[in-house]
């Protein structure tokens, strides 16, 4: 569905930006995976600097509680780094002072306390008594309050002033009722500029955007930095929307507008919500790339024997054309050749990349069948790897006729190649292999990308090897 006229948003007059229509909201069951043309750099996160700033000069001041030679160099060292080591966390929106309050006493009273006990440790002479430790945790806690308020306060002026635009996604009715609620409570500094849903609700409100084109228009014209999703949005057939906002340089917060299931965390307008990561950044691309270089050459380099070996026995039993090259599709849509034994011979080539199952066992050589069911056909993909096509741990790669075939079908599919393909994954450990459920390797595939980290690739490959001992083919 595309929009033939110009999107009127709260934030001025619309224009036509000459964009090229994409279908951003499809309906149930039709291709999710999509991305935004618009393409910007992640908000920068407000500066710690002056809550540090603020900090420091509290323990500075806390220090007026020791006089005289309590006043040593060393003693003032150990209160300023315990004081800035056991800083609170900085939260993600902007807090009151009482919010915080709790934990700055926390961290301030242990804090004195450590430098009590150093004291008397390491300085018996110049030993803290409690008055002193009362004394200089006061002052430290005073001091801190007033500056971090301080800061807060120019910070919630300063989104008073120019609050953040924002996209509300989710369900027509609710979600104008979300952004009704998060406009009448101002102080929050977020304004909702526009709706995202799958069908406009004829009512009042801001206006429903339906099309890429749209909401293209609406964060342009707006600078839409912040996407409201209204629960259940996150886990349901909006994820890939999600996902490509994230992409597209937008903080996406997911709004329970009924139930309030978050114990702790932040709060919009009294709705509890909580910041979604959707992958948006490549979170340790050069640490996942050294262990697939790392792995994979020292693979190659210790299987080369059995290598050579597997290709002369199959070029005995099976002929020439040992090497079985054939196009599937890898990190953001791109495709590329992966590289495999040739365990069977399908017909023709149209056979080969549009049959979901061209090998029959029954009829295949011996060795066909032993290198299937022990996955030794492969391990040439250790050489996609090195070359970067691919990655040891990610979402198996599919041919380009499927890709196309099952994005359409299966919601979150596309989804998946917002990473580089692998030789095993999340999916692949459950044993979702071969003519299993596509739907349930979309949902598994999605989960590693979202929850990712070098210790569960870690975990993954000696999933995958200890697997090896029970081969089961693919």
């Amino acid at each position: 569905m595309t929009a033939e006229s110009t999107v009127p948003t709260p934030a001025g007059q619309p224009r036509d930006l000459g964009s090229t229509p994409v279908t951003l909201l499809p309906p149930r069951g039709a291709a999710a995976g999509f991305r935004l043309p618009v393409r910007r750099s992640p908000v920068r996160a407000a500066s710690p600097l002056p809550l540090l700033a603020a900090d420091l000069t509290a323990a500075v001041l806390g220090l007026l509680a020791l006089t005289g030679g309590q006043r040593r160099p060393l003693l003032v060292a150990v209160l300023l780094a315990a004081s800035l080591l056991l800083r609170p966390h900085r939260p993600a929106r902007v807090p009151a002072v009482l919010d915080e309050l709790p934990a700055v006493c926390g961290r301030i009273a242990v804090a004195w306390l450590a430098l009590g006990a150093f004291a008397a440790a390491y300085a018996p002479h110049h030993a803290l008594s409690v008055r002193t430790l009362l004394t200089g945790f006061l002052l430290q806690t005073a001091a801190s309050c007033a500056g971090r308020g301080a800061v807060h306060a120019w910070r919630r002026a300063g989104l008073l002033r120019r609050p953040r635009a924002a996209l509300v996604v989710g369900p027509a009715a609710t979600a104008q009722r979300v952004a009704a609620a998060v406009l009448r409570h101002p102080r929050d500094g977020v304004r909702p500029v526009g709706i995202v849903a799958e069908e406009p609700d004829g009512g009042e409100g801001l206006p429903v955007l339906t099309t890429g084109e749209e909401v293209q228009r609406a964060i342009v014209q707006n600078g839409v930095r912040e996407v409201l999703a209204v629960h259940p949005s996150a886990r349901s057939g909006q994820g890939p929307l999600l996902r490509a906002l994230a992409e597209s340089g937008c903080t996406v917060w997911e709004v329970d507008p009924d139930v309030p299931s978050y114990r702790s965390g932040d709060r919009l307008a009294g709705f509890p919500c909580r910041r979604l990561d959707l992958g948006a950044g490549q979170r340790g691309s050069a640490g996942k790339r050294a262990l697939d270089v790392l792995v994979s050459g020292a693979l190659l380099l210790l299987v080369s024997p059995l290598l050579l070996v597997c290709a002369v026995v199959l070029r005995t039993t099976d002929g020439p054309g040992v090497v079985f090259r054939q196009e599937r599709i890898g990190k953001d849509g791109r495709p590329f050749t992966l590289l495999k034994f040739r365990t069977h011979r399908p017909v023709d080539e149209h056979e080969s990349a549009t049959r979901w199952s061209v090998a029959d066992e029954r009829r295949m050589p011996w060795f066909c069948r032993f290198l299937r069911r022990t996955s030794l056909d492969e391990l040439l993909q250790l050489w996609n790897v090195l070359r970067g096509d691919m990655s040891l741990v990610g979402p198996r790669p599919e041919r380009p006729y499927f890709v196309a075939k099952f994005g359409q079908t299966y919601p979150g599919y596309a989804a998946r190649h917002r990473v580089r393909t692998g030789i095993t994954g999340l999916a692949q450990v459950h044993g979702l292999r071969g003519d299993t459920s596509i739907e349930d390797r979309a949902r598994f595939d999605n989960a590693y990308i979202d929850d990712w980290s070098l210790w569960q690739d870690v975990c993954l490959l000696l999933r995958t090897a200890a697997a090896l001992v029970r081969p089961t083919g693919s």
